[in-house]
This record gives structure tokens, C-alpha cells and sequence, in this order.
């Protein structure tokens, strides 16, 4: 009977960090993916901080056939980037500020394509360079997350969900099985 109440007491609180998850999750990203945003922004601002500067006005070089110069291209990328991590933390023009952010990371994959001696050592092993571009499969995917909530989709938590030994929630109500 003990061990029936702690599983049940368990279960609640399990039940209950769910739906918090589910009522806060999406603003959490939101915010959290604003503030990556203006914080790599800001750094591409003042020459030589930030760690992707160099590989960035490469790629933009390479990708606008030498007609687009760092000193350019840099500024313009830390506004773009500015911008996308505002209007997530603003939640303003969510479906435009989603768009700039697709075209961002679809440059940011370009160094993988254009410098693979650079962001490879061997098949599949990326140096840490290729680990920074990498990891913007995360960022991206929470972008779409948000992307799906953007005209109302929404993430629920159901309380008919089936809790891991077979056990309903619902069925929780019940009374505790009796000892054999």
C-alpha cells in the first residue's frame, strides 16, 4: 500500500512537471533562442570577438561571388541576427523574423559545403569549427518548433497519456489494489 501511494504521489509529479513544461516550454525556447541570436549578433559587431566572424565573411564572399566584402557583409549579418533575436523576444512578426532566421541558418551550413577541410578532419569527424556550425541543427529545429505555433498551434499536455508500466493516469483515481 506504501509503495502504491509513492508510485501514485510519483506519478503526479511527473504529471505535473509535464504540464508546466507544456504551459512554459515554448516561451522558454523563444526567449532562449532570442538571446543566442542577439548575443552572436552583438559579437559579429566589433571586429575580431566573435569566433565566426572569419568563416561567415568567407562564406558570404564565396556565396555572393567577391562582390560582397566582410566589412560589409559582417554588419549586415550582425543586424539580420540582431533582428531575428528581437523579434523572438518581442514576439513580433513571428512568421518574418522565423523566415530571416531559416535564411540564416541555411548560410550557416554553407561552410560545411564550401570549407570542408576546415570544418572536417576526416569523413565525419568535424573539427570544432564544424561543431559550431553543426550544432545549429538544435537551433533550427526549435525554430520550427516555434514555427509551428506561430498560427495557433499549440503544445499540449494530455492527461490520457499512457505513464510507463501501463498504468493510466486516470486510472490512478481508483483505489489501491488489495494485498494478495
Amino acid at each position: 500500500m506504501k509503495n502504491w501511494l509513492l508510485v501514485q504521489q510519483l506519478i503526479r509529479l511527473e504529471r505535473g512537471s509535464i504540464e508546466w513544461k507544456a504551459r512554459n516550454g515554448l516561451n522558454i525556447l523563444r526567449i532562449s533562442l532570442g538571446l543566442v541570436f542577439i548575443w552572436f549578433g552583438v559579437l559579429k559587431f566589433f571586429h575580431g570577438i566573435s569566433p565566426a566572424e572569419e568563416i561567415a565573411g568567407r562564406t558570404i564572399l564565396k556565396l555572393t561571388f567577391g562582390t560582397v566584402k566582410p566589412t560589409v557583409s559582417l554588419p549586415v549579418l550582425a543586424v539580420w541576427e540582431c533582428t531575428i533575436g528581437l523579434g523572438l523576444l518581442f514576439r513580433r512578426w513571428l512568421t518574418l523574423t522565423l523566415g530571416l532566421l531559416y535564411l540564416q541558418m541555411a548560410g550557416t551550413f554553407l561552410p560545411l559545403w564550401f570549407f570542408p577541410h576546415e570544418t572536417f578532419s576526416a569523413l565525419f569527424i568535424p573539427t570544432l569549427l564544424g561543431q559550431y556550425i553543426i550544432k545549429n541543427i538544435v537551433l533550427l529545429s526549435g525554430a520550427i518548433v516555434l514555427g509551428a505555433t506561430v498560427r495557433g498551434g499549440r503544445l499540449t499536455a494530455s492527461a490520457d497519456t499512457i505513464w510507463p508500466l501501463n498504468l493510466k493516469l486516470l486510472n490512478l483515481r481508483k483505489q489501491a489494489p488489495k494485498s494478495v
